[in-house]
């Protein structure tokens, strides 16, 4: 067993290797957006809430990690594809004057197969209707082919029918980063949607060279966050001598790292190129750690459990969810329903949930 071990970290330092060095710029036909700190603390809790798995809690908005900067969220709907242990949801901060989106990452039980799988996941999937653009099919799949995507974009149109256009801003950690990439993407080509801002944490590469181009240029505004040595931005791995056949991330990245010693150590928030894989910013250090990638601005990413696509929730509230056959269901607050909101008043109260 530990020389399979051995092997195995061998293969993957080999990988590192590979793929490091120099990546080509790609040329720039739009503004590259400004990076905003107040607003990346925001998202931060938001992408943090998600992986709540009480959606008592959660649906309420009186979870412990819905208490800061996200106070006051109003929650629209809350998305649960149990069949593939995804999880969304879609609701309005007023003080953003937006309507927010957050997609789940991988749960931390998980990651460690998910990450050794990554090394070797190649490009299988083009990308519709854009020449020689290629992505990696489990991120687009679970986005596109699961109940997620039909969940947010009634979501997103019963928000508008509610509050009036406003601006959209979706967010997520990890491989709910990648999700919250073409969701981004589907809003604004799938169905003109303006004024769409995308900011991810500790986001994987999702496509090759031509996609990453023609994302930049379809929602420009996105941001991509990465935090010292967290690992998963490095992967699927980035190959340098096979430019527009490997993953390449898109712009912008900003990378969090610290320097200093003691206590002076402070947090240094680098905004880089234009390339998306700016040498002199994440890919400048070895992505060797699974904790960088478990915490961003000092704030928990990640489950609050470690027992796979747990749900905790009232009883109560399942009269307010839709299921399909699959076991699948979206819990909807409906400000028009005094029924509902008296019952969902009730559980803000104190009622204990129950594990379904």
């Amino acid at each position: 067993m530990e020389r399979s071990k051995w092997l195995t970290m061998v293969i993957i330092l080999s990988l590192f290797v590979l793929s490091a060095g120099r990546g080509f710029k790609a040329h720039r036909k739009y503004d590259l957006p400004r990076y905003n700190h107040t607003l990346a603390r925001i998202l931060v809790e938001y992408s943090s809430a998600v992986y709540i798995s009480d959606l008592t809690e959660l649906f309420t908005w009186t979870c412990s990690r819905c208490n800061g900067l996200t106070k006051g969220f109003e929650m629209i709907e809350l998305i649960v594809d149990v069949e593939h242990c995804l999880q969304a949801f879609v609701g309005v901060a007023k003080d953003l004057n937006a309507i927010v989106i957050a997609f789940r990452g991988t749960q931390e039980n998980s990651i460690q197969n998910w990450i050794a799988d990554l090394y070797w996941k190649q490009l299988d999937c083009n990308y519709p209707d854009v020449s020689d653009a290629m992505v990696h099919h489990g991120f687009y799949s679970a986005y596109h082919n699961t109940t997620v995507r039909p969940g947010i974009i009634s979501s997103v149109n019963s928000a508008k029918k509610l509050y009036g256009d406003l601006q959209i801003m979706v967010t997520g950690h990890s491989m709910g980063g990648a999700m919250a990439a073409f969701c981004g993407l589907d809003l604004t080509v799938n169905f003109g949607m303006q004024n769409v801002k995308v900011m991810t944490f500790g986001q994987p590469r999702i496509g090759n060279a031509a996609f990453s181009s023609y994302f930049s240029q379809i929602v420009p505004n996105t941001i991509r966050v990465t935090n010292e040595h967290d690992m998963v931005p490095h992967l699927p791995p980035y190959y340098y001598h096979f430019p527009q056949k490997t993953y390449h991330h898109f712009p912008r990245e900003v990378w969090l790292y610290h320097i200093g010693f003691g206590s002076l150590v402070y947090t240094v928030e680098k905004v880089c190129d234009g390339s998306g894989e700016d040498p002199t910013c994440s890919r400048s250090v070895s992505g060797n750690s699974i904790l960088d990638h478990l915490k961003y601005f000092g704030v928990q990413m990640g489950c609050d459990d470690v027992v796979r696509c747990r749900i905790l929730m009232d009883p109560r509230l399942t009269a307010y969810s839709t299921q399909d056959q699959s076991g699948n269901f979206i819990m909807s607050k409906s400000r028009s329903n005094p029924i509902i909101k008296t019952n969902v008043e009730n559980v803000e109260s104190g009622v204990s949930s129950n594990v379904l």
